[in-house]
């Protein structure tokens, strides 16, 4: 999710609240963290839409802090991170990756290769967001899925669905997967949730994602506006549990 220190609506203990009082476990929040070569992204900075060198320390400050509230709180726990983001005029060229559970700088101007090792150099999760269609008009970032081959040893989960969308060429892709709200402001809450089988701390977090002990399930928020929520509600009463071994979608029914 992103706060108020790129471009979502919320500070980030506004979202520690948000979610703490919803009973959720665990979040992550994500602030974009742009490159400044191209023309969107000297945009981002110029708008004050990215985190940058002057203001990422008091983030990570932040986030430490209402990390200890979370828990303190609401038993929840917040992992750090931000969002590496490399918007060009071309869909096929642009990418975002989340570096997630890593609270230093890492230089959003390399090649994705370059900065999926380094995120793992880090002791973070590197997170290939949005890497298809995401059905919405808005940026869309193919670059990594294009490269999908190559970068597939170096990324440990593709996002399989973000928001109220799911992904089927990553469902029925085999890679490993993770499902995120890629939240901006509060009605955003109802998408696709990943239920983690781990321990409530952010190393038992970044070990399920990393070994893959997920399943994915629909969250029906409240007051939502979303309008791809209608296309998603039926699928929200199932949690996909596997791929059989014919690709096709194995669908196990979740409790209500």
């Amino acid at each position: 999710m992103h706060s108020t220190f790129s471009d979502g609506k919320l500070t980030i203990p506004a979202l520690v609240d948000l979610y703490g009082q919803a009973g959720f476990g665990a979040i992550a929040i994500t602030d974009h963290l742009c490159e400044s070569q191209t023309v969107l992204g000297r945009a981002a900075n110029y708008f004050n839409r990215t985190l940058t060198p002057a203001n990422i320390e008091l983030y990570f400050e932040i986030l430490k802090s209402e990390a200890e509230r979370a828990w303190n709180r609401y038993r929840m726990v917040v992992i750090p991170g931000f969002e590496l983001t490399k918007n060009t005029v071309s869909n096929h060229r642009s990418a975002h990756i989340v570096a997630l559970g890593v609270s230093e700088w890492i230089d959003p101007s390399q090649d994705p290769l370059a900065i999926a090792k380094d995120i793992r150099s880090k002791g973070g999760l590197a997170i290939a967001a949005h890497p298809v269609w995401t059905q919405k008009w808005e940026k869309q970032t193919f670059h990594l899925w294009g490269r999908r081959e190559e970068l597939s040893p170096y990324i440990d989960a593709w996002e399989v669905a973000s928001g109220p969308v799911l992904f089927d060429l990553v469902l029925r892709s085999g890679l490993p997967m993770i499902a995120s709200s890629d939240l901006h402001r509060p009605e955003q809450m109802t998408s696709w949730k990943t239920l983690l089988d781990c321990e409530s701390t952010p190393e038992g977090v970044m070990d399920a994602i990393r070994k893959q002990k997920l399943e994915f399930t629909f969250y029906q928020g409240k007051d939502s506006n979303d309008t791809h929520v209608s296309n998603a509600v039926l699928l929200g009463r199932k949690r996909f549990a596997h791929l059989d071994a014919a690709g096709d979608l194995a669908i196990a029914q979740a409790s209500t």
